[in-house]
């Protein structure tokens, strides 16, 4: 029953939720990144380089083999190229979204940084002792 109960606190801390939460955005995140490179960059880049598409590009290395039955006895072996390049601008467009998130939060903690705190008021003891000091001195 220990072992469950410390299982409990650890899943509970701020930190383990906050993380796993973070997991789940990131990964809904890196899908629509990934919807918006392969349905909204790369049909327009491949119309303007002559209607290619890129997950098509393939270097082949060997012909599929089939017997005389027309089952295929060994599928082709490609190397997909289009596919890399669709993961290459993936990663590029996420982590220039990331660098700007972040960017724009640095941005925001330097300038609560800049906007020092006002001093606390001193306490009433403070005061007290400040006025007895002051007629001291007189």
């Amino acid at each position: 029953m220990g072992m469950l109960k410390e299982f409990k606190e650890f899943a509970m801390k701020g930190n383990v939720v906050d993380l796993a939460v973070g997991v789940v955005i990131g990964a809904a995140f890196g899908k629509i990144v990934s919807s918006l490179v392969s349905d909204v960059i790369m049909p327009p880049i491949g119309w303007l380089l002559g209607g290619i598409n890129f997950t098509d590009i393939k270097i082949k290395l060997s012909e599929a083999v089939a017997d005389a039955n027309g089952k295929v006895i060994t599928e082709a072996v490609n190397i997909n190229l289009g596919v890399f390049l669709q993961s290459v601008f993936d990663f590029i467009i996420i982590a220039f979204v990331i660098f700007m998130v972040i960017k724009a939060m640095n941005k925001l903690k330097k300038e609560e940084v800049a906007a020092p705190a006002a001093p606390p008021a001193p306490s009433n003891e403070e005061v007290l002792l400040t006025q007895i000091r002051d007629l001291l001195k007189k």
